[in-house]
């Protein structure tokens, strides 16, 4: 197979590329290696990407039209998984249009490539987000609740991406699937992401900052789970799911399905480490939600997914890489 991966120098762009990769399919990444966090790991995902033959790189931004077609035409991708994006709920309180012009006009260019090549595009899989739940109560989040009332800049973006797939795939005919992301983590991972800043403060003897209290829980979900999901998606195009060639657009949330209070989950990281924490209980963040919890139903009766690491063998892996590429001793 022949795959375009935006995002690709990210964190779950990486560790799909790589599988696809190990695979022996021919992966074209995208992306434009930003500072929203330190470059220096990007680009040593990178260098991991490149040992493969079968990987070429484009760097661009998704709001250079130009750089976005140049990388369908320089790849002729038969899948394209779009996973780049301006991340971060907290981030987006101040500055906003870095997520119009990434989220939004980037996400538009994606569109318009896949048009312009539907003669070769099998299946558009693209990252939306739990953030899109807004602040739902219902738990579990499912794909059938209203997503209406976004309480962040960024989770407006990502539902906004999925009505705009959704319109692009009814006008044009592009087959094309959202997944709702539920707090990813594990090896490589984002350094603004629970899992990455409570080792970091542990090892520096910082305390643990715990929002609303400490009173949150996350359906923490371990990388291999997310890829094993998108990879399984990839060829199950909506048509095919539904066993219909009318249908265009799906919808699925991906998670663990086991929500963690962070209290646990700190103390996780503080038996890894070998060390204990100092906490900071502060009140919720503006955009942020208590609670996520993904219902997985749709996606694992569809494709068979269903998670298969907990949250206490991924920890061991994060924290086993974390010090590994850190160097700590």
């Amino acid at each position: 197979m022949r795959i375009l991966i935006t995002g690709a120098a990210g964190f779950i762009g990486f560790h799909l590329a790589k599988r696809l990769l190990i695979e022996g399919n021919d992966v074209t990444g995208f992306d434009n290696l930003s500072d929203y966090y330190e470059v220096t790991l990007k680009e040593a995902r990178l260098e991991e990407l490149k040992k493969h033959g079968r990987f070429k790189f484009i760097k661009g931004d998704l709001e250079d039209r130009s750089k976005v077609d140049f990388a369908f035409d320089a790849g002729l991708p038969e899948y394209a998984v779009h996973l780049a994006a301006q991340a971060g709920v907290r981030y987006s309180l101040e500055n906003p249009r870095a997520y119009i012009d990434s989220n939004i006009v980037g996400f538009l260019n994606i569109l318009e490539a896949c048009r312009q090549n539907t003669d070769t595009i099998k299946h558009l899989i693209f990252a939306s987000s739990s953030s899109v739940y807004g602040g739902n109560t219902k738990l579990p989040f499912s794909t059938g609740d209203r997503v209406d009332s976004p309480i962040s800049l960024y989770a407006a973006t990502k539902k906004s991406n999925e009505l705009m797939a959704h319109a692009y795939s009814h006008l044009f005919k592009i087959p094309s699937t959202g997944l709702r992301f539920f707090t990813v983590y594990g090896p490589w991972g984002r350094p603004d992401m629970a899992a990455f800043t409570f080792t970091e403060a542990i090892l520096k003897n910082e305390p643990v900052k715990l929002f609303n209290h400490g009173k949150m829980m996350r359906d923490f979900t371990y990388i291999d789970d997310i890829v094993a999901g998108v990879v399984a998606l990839l060829e199950k195009p909506p048509a095919e799911i539904a066993k219909s060639a009318d249908k265009y657009f799906n919808v699925y949330n991906i998670g663990n399905n086991n929500p963690v209070e962070l209290e646990y989950f700190v103390g996780l990281i503080e038996k890894e480490l070998g060390r204990k924490a100092a906490r900071e209980y502060m009140p919720m963040q503006p955009g942020d939600v208590p609670a996520t919890y993904a219902d997985i139903s749709d996606i694992s009766r569809d494709v068979g997914f269903a998670p298969q690491t907990t949250v206490e063998q991924g920890i061991r892996e994060f924290v086993k890489w974390y010090k590994g590429y850190y160097k700590v001793v």
